[in-house]
This record gives structure tokens, sequence and C-alpha cells, in this order.
């Protein structure tokens, strides 16, 4: 009994493979709620605010729309091998990186990733210290801002620990509820401005001289916000029961759901500009401005609950992420070293002053693993692995290639990475380096870059090398 209940942990939160059959735990609308309440949390606000300012109201939801749809429903396909091995990205990675580099490049991207719940508890904290300003209890914002993010976190932190059956249950109340509040705050802010205001509503020109080069640089946000949920979509979906809601439910929840959010701060961020003459992102604030204070009462759930349950949910898959690359460590151990890891970057609040470097920043990394990953299960290996090797059993080594690290795509992220920042989009500086960036974007340049240089690589002397696993496929 021990031993059974031992490998249904390992399955679950675990690197083993799930098998089909009762451990199977999300249904279409399981995952699709799951997966909405985690990418729902304040930064679709900050985010939708951000692009706000430099597009008009049509532009804006154009630029929100098609590059969130287009990009998650390319990044999603790989679940379909998620669904059908019962594995996550990373252990498929092996055969792409190696197990070595999957080790580090696993781990270098949730510290990247967990920056994103260092802003959702940051987030958090300012609400939750506005809201109660509304109601005339005023907190000091340099002792409670810190507590109230901490706080958010160990919250959070209560719901990985639980596990994907807590996730699922949690966001089967939570989601339903944030949906309905989304919708509900778009009607107020069209109530309180009329549409044909916001329409007319002119963007700041600052930003680059050139209309094209302000909706580029807006987009830029855009990829870079989707490309966030690349290398976390797949952890999730390989607990669904088949291969159409393990895909549909998470690209409909990251590529409509999560946009929706991200427009409606956009929509109220607009809303603030006409009524008040300045941009605001934090829902607390808006609401309270748009429709009193008591309105504001909403953001308990737009923030509170909705950052709370995004943290659990990111420690969880950001753990699976780290874990696939280090099988040996217990579950709850990452949990709780991802606990302090995220409270220590909410309190030194670094990241949430440099929010639009950072994304664009995280999204150069993982924007070549997409661009590969994809290309690898459609065009290189054509959706076949060999089990037996990505989990190194004997006499099984075709991922083992130059002592566990596969310098073809290591190769091929590195090359995406630095030419992105050289000669198309450098996001530290925020400076253009050339055309290219109004065509692709800099983080959409390194997934087809990265995808491109891999296909390419497969196709010379180097595919003996990347496809040593063709003479031992059984499934």
């Amino acid at each position: 009994m021990v031993e059974n209940d031992y490998v249904l942990q390992e399955t679950v939160t675990g690197s083993v493979p799930m098998t089909a059959g009762a451990g199977r735990m999300y249904s279409f609308w399981d995952l699709f709620l799951a997966t909405s309440g985690f990418s729902i949390a304040t930064w679709c606000y900050t985010q939708g605010a951000y692009v706000a300012q430099y597009l008009s109201f049509t532009q804006m939801l154009v630029n929100i729309f098609c590059f969130n749809i287009v990009w998650v429903l390319i990044e999603c396909i790989p679940i379909l091998f998620a669904v059908r091995y019962g594995i996550d990205l990373w252990i498929w990675l092996r055969s792409v990186l190696g197990r070595n580099g999957v080790a580090i490049l696993a781990t270098v991207i949730s510290l990247a990733n967990f920056g994103w719940y260092a802003v959702d508890a940051d987030l958090f904290a300012t609400s939750m210290i506005n809201l109660c300003a509304g109601f005339g209890i005023a907190l000091e914002r340099s002792l409670w801002e810190p507590f109230l993010g901490i706080l958010c976190v160990l919250l959070g932190t209560a719901i990985a620990l639980g596990g994907p059956r807590v996730i699922k249950w949690t966001n089967r109340i939570l989601a339903v509820c944030l949906l309905a509040v989304g919708v509900v705050v778009v009607g107020i802010c069209l109530t309180a401005v009329p549409l044909g205001e916001l329409v007319q509503v002119q963007p700041d020109t600052s930003l680059y001289e050139t209309a094209l080069g302000r909706f580029m640089l807006s987009a830029e946000g855009n990829v870079a916000f989707a490309f966030s949920w690349s290398t976390q979509a797949l952890i999730l979906p390989r607990l669904a029961r088949t291969e159409r809601s393990g895909y549909w439910g998470s690209a409909l929840a990251y590529g409509v759901v999560a946009p929706f959010f991200v427009a409606a701060g956009g929509v109220m961020a607009m809303a603030m500009f006409v009524q008040f003459g300045y941009y605001e992102s934090d829902p607390t604030r808006m609401l309270a401005a748009l429709a009193g204070p008591a309105a504001s009462l909403l953001s308990l759930l737009l923030v509170a609950f909705a950052n709370i349950g995004t943290q659990g949910t990111g420690s969880y898959v950001n753990c699976m992420i780290v874990k696939s690359g280090l099988p040996t460590v217990p579950y709850k151990v990452l949990v709780l070293i991802a606990m302090v890891y995220v409270s220590f970057l909410t309190w030194c609040g670094w990241i949430m002053e440099n929010f639009g470097s950072f994304i664009s920043c995280a999204a150069y990394i993982q924007g070549p693993i997409i661009g590969m990953t994809v290309v690898d299960y459609l065009l290189v290996k054509h959706r076949r692995i060999s089990l037996r090797s990505l989990y190194a059993l004997e006499g099984h080594d075709a991922y083992a290639f130059t002592h566990g690290f596969n310098l073809v795509g290591l190769g091929c992220v590195l090359v995406a990475f630095v030419t992105a920042i050289l000669f198309v989009y450098n996001p530290v500086t925020g400076q253009i380096q050339s055309d290219i960036f109004l065509v692709t974007t800099g983080s959409g340049y390194t997934a087809l870059c990265g995808g491109l240089l891999y296909y390419l690589a497969a196709h010379t002397r180097l595919r003996r090398y990347m496809l040593r696993d063709r003479e031992e496929l059984t499934v």
C-alpha cells in the first residue's frame, strides 16, 4: 500500500509518466478552469494598461488578441505529446537539450518564471492597501506592502503543497467567479465612459516615432506575455484524459481568457484616462474611481483570490519544471524553496520596477525552446520518441549526447538569444536594432530563429547525432 501511494505521488508531483486511467484527473472543463484561474492575475491589468497608453482602442484589441491567440495556438501544439505520453515538456526536452541541459535550463527558466509570482505578490499587496484606503483605513505602505506580498506567497504555497487535486477544486469555484467578474468589470467601464469616447482616445506617441514602431513594441509585450506560459503550459495537461481536452483546455485559457483580462485592463486604463486624464493599472483604484468604493470590493476576487490562486498553481508547475531536471529532489522541498525565493524577490521589489525588461528577457530564453519543441515534435521526430532513453533505462542512452548536453539544441538556444539582442531588439535598453523587429518582434524572432536553426541542423550531418533514438522506437 505504501509503495502504491509512492508511485501515485511520483506520477502527480514527480517525473514518472502519467499512464491512462484514474490518475488522469482533469477533464476539459477541469483543465480549462484550472488554467484560466492560473492565468488570471493582476499582471493582466498591468499588461493591458501598458498597451493602452500607446495604441488606439481598436489597435489595442487587435494587438492583444491576435498576437496572444496566434502564438498560444502554436506553442500549445506539444501538449499533444504531453497527454499522449503522460510526460511534461521538460521530460521531452531531454531529447532536445540533453539531461544535463534540461537540469540547467529548467532551473534557470524557473528562476525567471518565479519573478512573475513576485510581481503577482507585489500587485496583491498594493491593491489591498489601496482597497483599505478607499474605505478610510490607512496602512503604512513601507510596513504593510512587504508583509501583504509575502502573505500572498504563503497562502499560494499552501495550495501548491496540496498538489493538482487541490488546484483543480480551488479553480472550479475561483475561475468561474473571476470570469463572471471580468464581464462585470468591462460592463462598468463601458457604462462609466461611452464606447465612442474610448475609440477617440489618441495614443501617446513618445514610445516610438512611427505608428508601426509603437504597434510592434506593444506587440513585443504581448508576444512575451504569450511566451510566459509556454514552459509552464505543458505541466497540467499531462493529467488530462484526452489529447483534445488537453490542447483546447489550455489553448483557450491562455489564448482567449488571459488576453480578455489584459484587454479588460486596457479598457479600464483608457476609461481612467478619459475620465481623469491619467492612466492607471491597479484594478482597485480604477474600480473605485469609475464606480465608487463599493465596486472596488470586486478586487477581492480580481486581485486577492486570483493572485493567491495563481501563486499556488504557478508554484506547482514551476517546481515540476525543476523536478524534471532534478528528479531526486522531493516536490515539497522544492515548493518550500520556491516560497523563500519568491518572498525574497517580493521583498526587494526589483522585478516590479523593471517589469517590461523582465518579461522580454524571460521570453528571450523561452522563445527558442518554443520554436525547437514544435519543430522537433512535428518535423524532426515526427511525434515519436523513446521513453526508455528519456528515463535513461539500462542499455538506452540515445539522449546521453555529449556528457548529458545536446550541443546542437543548446547551440540553437544560444544563437537565437544572442542574435536577437545584438541585431533585432535589446529588451534591457528598449532599443530596436533592425527592421526585422517590425515583422517578428524580438521574442517572436527568438522562436522562429531557434526553430529554423534546429530544423536545418536536422538536415545536415548533425542529424545522426540528434536522432540516435530511431532504432529503439516502440511507440
